[in-house]
């Protein structure tokens, strides 16, 4: 089946770009032109991923997206005019996935939304029975797309989801932001400070359940799981 994507920019170029290069894929497009437009689909349609422009009139991209997590953990993809603004976009409040800093390559965004979708082929919310991986008091469920501290289970978005997976899989292994990279993002490039907000963002998750440390720094090489 194919992918239903929307796609909510107030520019109609950019709307006619990512709609083509994302039908070329095989995938199905909704277009939003503003950030309430986004919402209404959103909520008439089985949406599968959504790219989001920061810069919208009715409600920014922001404020979509805050609106959308109060219900919903589909994947987001923000579409910004500044790289400076990383730390908002995949902030904790925010919730996104990743974004691409217009100008972009309609090829680059089309296989960042392959790589999110792969990782969240499986993410039915089934009732967690049995760990696939342990590691202390952290337990992951692939399957379920579940990670919980202590019993408690922790929110994270796709992205955040890929990268615990890969330090879990081999615990005693310090990961380079290389490693991450081609680990997490299936190679596609991305930028020292995505790598690092995003492990910020799940340390404080995890800290807010009672883990007072989760992911080690390697200073001068990289990330590891911490011990148990």
């Amino acid at each position: 089946m194919n992918k239903h994507i929307l796609v909510a920019d107030d520019d109609l170029h950019i709307r006619e770009v990512i709609s083509f290069a994302l039908e070329k894929a095989g995938m199905h497009i909704t277009l939003a032109e503003d950030g309430r437009q986004a919402l209404e689909h959103f909520r008439g349609y089985s949406i599968d991923l959504i790219v989001l422009d920061i810069n919208m009139p009715e409600f920014d991209g922001l404020e979509v997206c805050r609106e959308i997590r109060k219900s919903s953990d589909v994947p987001i993809l923000f579409l910004s005019s500044r790289d400076d603004e990383i730390d908002r976009i995949l902030g904790l409040e925010i919730g996104g996935d990743d974004y691409v800093t217009k100008p972009f390559s309609p090829r680059e965004l089309v296989a960042r939304i392959n790589v999110i979708l792969k990782r969240t082929l499986t993410t039915a919310k089934s009732e967690p029975t049995t760990p696939s991986l342990q590691h202390g008091k952290l337990a992951i469920y692939p399957e379920q797309h579940t990670a919980t501290w202590n019993g408690v289970v922790i929110n994270l978005t796709a992205t955040e989801f890929a990268m615990l997976l890969l330090f879990a899989r081999s615990p005693q292994r310090v990961f380079s932001r290389d490693h991450i990279m081609n680990g997490a993002y299936n190679n596609i490039y991305i930028s020292d400070r995505t790598i690092d907000s995003h492990i910020r963002h799940i340390r404080q998750k995890f800290a807010e359940a009672g883990c007072e440390a989760l992911i080690e720094t390697v200073h001068g090489v990289g990330y590891k799981l911490a011990g148990e």
